[in-house]
């Protein structure tokens, strides 16, 4: 579809960034060429449902704060990554290189209902600086009244085996974190990065007192409970779920990241991580998503 027949989409630039927005008579959304990254997304007359750091900065080659980034092809540091996927991995900065990288514009699908817009990337030899490597990415967002729902497929094209692993990087608003919680993580082996990467159990719902950085074993669908409501998250094609708070003393040290911003915000990461990790024989793909939408 050519640009000139979209009715909701329109292309916008934002700071030093090209931009895809959405404007349909009920829904709203955001989305960045760099990285597939969507900023913003919300209901007609509903605040938003993703949070964005108020001093985000829209940049080349630089991450945004907020919003769900795309990790891809390693998720976290890469020392922390499986001997496979770190094997690949020529650099020290974590979360990959797909969340700075330019996507294409693929498709933009407009009904009365729903937008759904696609972008691809070819992690190919561009990337070689960062990555031994080769694979097609697709994102398609979907978005309608209901919520949004984010898809990532990565196909091998090569014959050698690819492992990678990667995580949708959701940051939620919150009005006050010392009373949100996410519910469905009951019972469900995590390591806490904080605790020397040891082993643990999870008992009750996942509370906020502090800097919280969780790998939990488990896809399974979570409600996250804040002051203002609910949200449900569903995983597609994930068996690891990441639970982050930066608390006070390490929200200081962050990038574009106001000081008591903290308070205000956490993320819930549907992710492919640890032992979760993915491997794709030759013409094999893995998909990763994610629905974001009422309880």
């Amino acid at each position: 579809m050519k640009p000139g027949h979209w009715s909701f989409t329109r292309w916008a630039t934002v700071g030093q960034l090209e931009a895809i927005e959405v404007h349909h008579p009920q829904f709203r959304a955001r989305l960045f060429l760099q990285g597939a990254h969507l900023t913003h997304f919300a209901p007609r007359d509903e605040p938003e449902w993703l949070w964005l750091s108020d001093t985000a900065r829209f940049e080349p080659e630089r991450a945004i704060r907020g919003g769900i980034p795309v990790c891809w092809p390693w998720f976290g540091v890469p020392d922390k990554n499986p001997p496979e996927v770190r094997r690949r991995i020529h650099t020290n900065a974590s979360h990959g290189f797909a969340r700075t990288a330019v996507w294409k514009l693929e498709d933009v699908r407009e009904t009365a209902q729903e937008v759904e817009i696609s972008l691809s990337l070819d992690a190919n030899a561009d990337f070689a600086d960062a990555w031994q490597g080769r694979a097609l990415l697709l994102m398609t967002f979907n978005f309608s009244a209901d919520g949004c729902q984010l898809v990532l497929s990565t196909t091998n094209p090569g014959t050698e085996p690819l492992a990678f692993s990667q995580a949708l990087h959701t940051y939620l608003p919150t009005s006050d974190i010392r009373q949100t919680r996410v519910e469905g993580l009951e019972n469900c082996g995590y390591v806490d990065s904080l605790k020397d990467w040891s082993y643990h159990t999870q008992q009750g719902a996942v509370q906020f007192d502090g800097e919280t950085d969780r790998i939990y074993e488990s896809g399974n669908p979570l409600i996250v409970a804040t002051p203002a409501g609910f949200r449900k998250l569903t995983a597609i094609g994930s068996d690891s779920t990441v639970v982050w708070n930066p608390g006070h003393e390490k929200a200081a040290q962050l990038s574009d990241f106001p000081g008591e911003a903290w308070q205000s915000m956490l993320c819930v990461e549907t992710a492919n991580a640890l032992s979760d990790y993915r491997v794709l024989n030759e013409g094999q793909s893995h998909t990763l998503g994610v629905m974001i939408g009422r309880v």
